[in-house]
């Protein structure tokens, strides 16, 4: 799992923000005024030192890590009734949004069903519910529907509903999985007997994965400790008292959390025990549930691999023997270890091997080149292979539901900036692609009103980076256009050109829409990731200045018209940027931000922490924490003037905590010396991601811009 952003520190220098709004407001068209009647919330300090490596940390507000403080909760809430209150003149503005995105969204809809041992799967929505239904039908799709898991019925009394892992029986009896019902991704395990509907007594908490063995009687699952780490294997017999589960593996190195799932081919059951840099894989024919565990190749520093199984043989994508883009070797299921590894894919210095996924006849890989997405097709019986080609310059595609290892299709989605979400089958032999469903945008959108392109920016040494960018056709390049920049830089995760409806809005109103795909990520091959991370982290944040900049610098926008945005790592560089260059924004939508990144990684008792020294350093080590501590946002708030914000944050976030994001206003708050708007809202009923359901997060997004066009002087 990935970590969320937390926020900085700075000198005490307490300015009137509600005067420094109504200011600041003053300069916008009247009806875009929404100056708060009261002033915002000043936190109390309450000072806490940390000594280490002879420097002196000072935590004014650390008191508010204590959940279960009456007055922390009344701080909160104070802050989400001032962020109402800046925000009330905006409410027709909101509701407009939300109009306007709901508008564009087909709520009764159905994914296009996915064929499943002699079942078709698929989820439907249906207009006022929030959740989607989960169903299957039996053999054909005229077959009667039957529903596995209604997600509106589950989520009744409840605050908060998500559906984690889950896995039918091989005889399509049982249906296993888990549920949510916090936001703290504290998931609980059930079992439903499909044949009578009943829910069966089977119930484990905290349970990560979960994974059928072929008899359809044994459910292999993992368990989290107490920082959320996955690190139990048990076996469970159904109908036996959890209490008993047998205890299958335990994984007591903490830089590593495990997962267990069957193989594409569904022969074998796989345990993966990984840390950020390294794997370590275990097997189980999935015939054999009491057998033992099998080990593939014993975890080595730097080592990543992963595997999948056809025939006689294991694939396995690796980025050993200093192959950091990976490369694809082949061994014996009855001997896999290193000294039988036999290439098949070699590696390439400019291609990432991304994935793999197997069939009876074929192989596909999945790479990127040029910070695009690529898929390979193999033939195995002749050793052939090809690329799917693809018609725009800028454009995401990813595998789609493939359950089936005997199949002649492979199914995927393609989309971009401008095309919606798209789902083709593939036709392996005749190598055409049918198109199945292309997401409906209702309200008249029209792509070809649009315009995407990739452009690069020049970073300060001398890297090209790239910039995936969408607006609408025929704005000028004056300067004076509205402009969004997103960016996330962090773990080697790619943030590739998806389709959102909810962008329109902003486009429709002369928006340039950008996406910086800095170091850090992984776009560009796993030595985009290292350049990045540890103690070239800093590369992240000035490659994102560096984009910015060239938008300006191509006049696209100008420093007073262009908005950033990021979250949860993303909002971490945020933090970063806008501590380097104020000036640079107008102004800032930050989501569950990791800003407090010393504090936070001197913590090993957090969820995350001990996993991510490889990808922030530890600061336990001095040359790591004097890295850390010249860049973590809370640890540089300064006295000077910052753009508008709006920063947002859940009460039962487990990636990044609240606390962190309310330390960080709560310090800005008392040093900045702009009059800039600065607005804290505190979800007390979500997530990492916001609110569970779908139209309470379209509500999330209508808030937001309505904050970003209000920042523009553009609403209503």
């Amino acid at each position: 799992m990935i970590r969320a952003p937390h926020e900085e520190d700075g000198v005490r220098r307490r300015t009137a923000l509600a005067a420094g709004l109504a200011a600041f407001l003053l300069t916008l068209p009247a009806s875009a005024r929404a100056a708060p009647a009261t002033s915002p919330p000043m936190a109390n300090k309450k000072p806490k030192t940390t000594d280490i490596h002879g420097d002196r940390l000072q935590d004014d507000y650390f008191w508010l890590r204590d959940r279960s403080n009456p007055e922390v909760r009344a701080y909160l809430e104070a802050e989400n009734k001032y962020a109402d209150e800046v925000m009330k003149d905006t409410l027709a503005l909101q509701e407009k949004l939300y109009q306007e995105m709901l508008g564009r969204i087909k709520q009764t809809d159905l994914t296009v069903p996915y064929p499943m041992r002699g079942y078709f799967y698929y989820s439907r929505t249906e207009t006022g519910k929030q959740y989607p239904i989960y169903c299957r039908k039996k053999g054909s799709l005229e077959a009667l529907e039957q529903v596995l898991l209604d997600l509106n019925e589950m989520a009744k009394g409840e605050r908060f509903m998500a559906v984690g892992d889950w896995d039918v029986s091989d005889d399509g009896t049982l249906l296993a999985y888990t549920t949510d019902t916090t936001g703290f991704r504290d998931y609980t395990l059930h079992v439903k007997d499909l044949s009578t509907g009943k829910i069966l007594p089977d119930t484990v908490p905290k349970v990560s994965s979960v994974a059928w063995a072929a008899d359809n009687r044994t459910l292999f699952y993992t368990t989290e400790d107490a920082a959320k780490r996955s690190y139990r294997l048990y076996r469970h017999p159904l109908g036996a008292d959890p209490a008993s589960d047998a205890l299958a593996y335990e994984e007591r190195d903490e830089m590593f959390r495990i997962e267990v799932f069957r193989s594409g081919s569904r022969k074998y059951l796989f345990l993966d025990s990984g840390s950020h840099t390294a794997n370590e894989w275990r097997m189980l024919p999935a015939d054999n549930p009491s057998g033992d565990w099998k080990l593939v190749a014993a975890r080595e520093k730097e080592h990543e691999y992963e595997v999948d199984h056809r025939g006689d043989l294991l694939y396995i994508r690796t980025n050993s023997a200093g192959c950091r883009n990976f490369r694809l070797v082949t061994t014996p299921v009855a001997a896999p270890g290193r000294e039988n590894w036999k290439e098949m894919m070699p590696c390439r210095e400019d291609v990432m091997l991304a994935g793999l996924e197997l069939f009876s006849d074929h192989m596909v890989l999945m790479e990127r080149e040029d910070g695009l997405q690529r898929i390979r097709i193999t033939d195995l019986p002749s050793g052939q292979s090809h690329r799917i080609a693809f018609p725009e310059p800028v454009y995401s595609v990813t595998p789609s539901n493939n359950r089936e290892f005997e199949t002649g299709t492979f199914r995927y989605n393609y989309q971009s900036l401008t095309i919606p979400s798209s789902i083709y089958d593939y036709d392996l032999k005749s190598r055409q692609s049918k198109l199945l469903k292309r997401t409906e945008v209702l309200g008249g959108y029209d792509p070809d009103r649009y315009q995407a392109e990739r452009r690069y920016a020049t970073a300060s040494d001398g890297t090209k980076i790239p910039i995936s960018l969408v607006y609408r056709k025929g704005i000028e390049k004056s300067g004076k256009n509205p402009a969004l920049l997103y960016a996330y830089g962090s773990y080697g995760a790619p943030i590739f050109p998806t389709f959102n409806s909810n962008r329109v809005s902003l486009l429709d109103r002369g928006f340039v829409y950008a996406i910086a795909h800095i170091r850090g990520g992984g776009e560009m091959g796993k030595k985009w990731h290292d350049q990045g991370r540890m103690m070239n982290k800093k590369n992240t944040f000035t490659d994102f200045i560096a984009c910015a900049e060239a938008l300006i610098a191509d006049r696209y926008t100008s420093k007073d018209r262009l908005v950033i945005e990021g979250g949860s790592a993303g909002g971490l560089l945020l933090g970063a940027v806008v501590n380097m260059r104020p000036d640079l924004f107008k102004a800032v939508v930050n989501h569950v931000p990791f800003v407090d990144v010393i504090n936070t990684m001197l913590d090993e008792s957090l969820p995350l922490t001990v996993g991510e020294f490889e990808e922030w350093g530890n600061p336990k080590i001095p040359e790591q924490y004097a890295y850390i501590r010249s860049y973590s946002p809370y640890d540089n708030i300064a006295a000077k003037e910052y753009p508008a914000m709006l920063v947002k944050t859940s009460f039962d976030d487990s990636q990044v905590m609240y606390w962190e994001p309310a330390k960080y206003v709560a310090k800005l708050r008392s040093v900045k010396t702009d009059k800039n708007p600065l607005i804290f809202k505190i979800n007390m009923a979500g997530g990492h991601g916001g609110s569970s359901g779908r139209y309470d997060r379209l509500r999330e997004t209508a808030f937001d811009d309505a904050f970003i066009l209000t920042m523009l002087g553009i609403a209503p």
